[in-house]
């Protein structure tokens, strides 16, 4: 049997600090250090805790050669493990994750902070409110003043003024966008869905070079033409559809249905915005998934192709917000959600395919019980 290791792993040296009472009666600092090592791969669902030999075992192996245990000498008594956890690989065995992941032109730090930066099973309201973040007071009172809202690069009496500009429709449009946490129970129109699919996420046009090489144009734009972002669907409340998993396709501007989730929609929709209860209600909620390979393929292992993709979905979510505003809907996008649980649900590999943000709309209710920021009262008129 020949090994290697994994192609991405990263070594982190984290310190524990323990209280220990003998140190401080015999006169020391009362504290004691102890160090550890974890690894850190993208293909791994988690960090895996090393001892100093199974660092060094790494160390000497290469992540492209294969090579008989016996050159590692003493260390290749830590191989046990490494192979178990994944670290190493045995030439004779499936490379799994692993394997994708060596193939599909990742930049090495972009999917390690895809993969450490998902969410499993997480409560953000409780763990919000828990600490008193719920508020902007809590915010103030528990972490002190913000840094500024504005910086300054110059004195007021060097600053230059600008005409502003007469208000228009699209001026309206813009103050009436605000963040949704007050779905009302009222069903969606299968022709509003429509509408908002259309704005936000299908093809306006198609450009074709080759069979297998096809451009699209939507209404948002996107790192080198690509659009490699796809539109899941869990819908609630639409009339004439029977709630349940949807992915819509861009260019036939359709819905395709796809297996229920193991346990009912409304769990799903409560744990997919990690307890975030004022958005689970929404109507239609929207997975905003990037297929990565389509973004790769023309930015292979490129440090800008990451930052690219996140910037795709920003551009989406401002569009959804006001394609919602403008038809008179609520609506909300959020990061704050369970990559992990959502994925699962709908078969997707997270190095391949991986949630980036979840967005919803519907009609707004006619209380606000849930706090809105709308300081203006653009939306909630008194």
């Amino acid at each position: 049997m020949r090994v290697r290791r994994c192609a991405v792993t990263y070594i982190e040296p984290r310190e524990h600090v323990e209280f220990d009472l003998g140190s401080l009666l015999a006169g020391g600092g009362g504290a004691v250090r102890r160090q550890e090592w974890i690894a850190h791969a993208p293909h791994l669902p988690g960090e895996v805790v090393l001892d100093i030999a199974e660092v060094e075992c790494l160390g000497r192996l290469s992540p492209r050669e294969w090579v008989e245990p016996g050159i590692l000498g003493a260390a290749s008594t830590a191989l046990p493990k490494l192979l178990e956890c994944g670290l190493v690989l045995a030439e004779d065995g499936a490379g799994g994750g692993e394997a994708k992941l060596r193939d599909s032109h990742w930049w090495p730090p972009a999917a390690m902070l895809h993969r450490a930066s998902r969410w499993r099973g997480c409560d953000a309201a409780a763990a919000t409110e828990a600490a008193g973040l719920a508020t902007a007071e809590g915010l103030r009172s528990n972490l002190g003043s913000p840094p500024p809202a504005v910086v300054a690069r110059a004195s007021p009496d060097d600053r230059v003024p600008l005409p502003r500009a007469a208000g228009a429709g699209f001026d309206e449009l813009l103050k009436r966008r605000a963040t949704c946490r007050n779905f009302a129970s009222r069903p969606l129109s299968a022709e509003v869905l429509g509408a908002m699919m259309q704005r936000v996420f299908s093809a306006q046009e198609i450009w074709q070079v080759e069979d297998d090489t096809v451009f699209l144009k939507k209404g948002s734009p996107s790192g080198g033409g690509l659009h490699p972002t796809e539109a899941y669907l869990i819908v609630q409340n639409v009339e004439g559809l029977a709630p349940g998993l949807y992915h819509y396709h861009a260019i036939e501007h359709a819905l395709e249905p796809m297996p229920a989730p193991e346990d009912s929609l409304e769990e799903l929709a409560l744990r997919t915005v990690a307890g975030q209860y004022w958005f689970a209600n929404a109507p239609v909620m929207v997975a905003m998934a990037t297929r990565f390979g389509r973004c790769f393929w023309k930015y292979r292992r490129h440090p800008k192709a990451y930052r690219a993709v996140t910037m795709d979905v920003g551009h989406l979510s401002q569009t959804l917000y006001l394609a919602a505003t403008d038809l008179g809907l609520g609506a909300f996008v959020t990061c704050a959600i369970n990559e992990a649980d959502i994925e699962e649900a709908l078969g997707l590999d997270p190095l391949e395919e991986g949630v980036m943000a979840l967005g919803g709309f519907g009609w707004r209710g006619d209380l606000m019980n849930n706090a809105e920021f709308d300081p203006a009262g653009h939306v909630w008129r008194t």
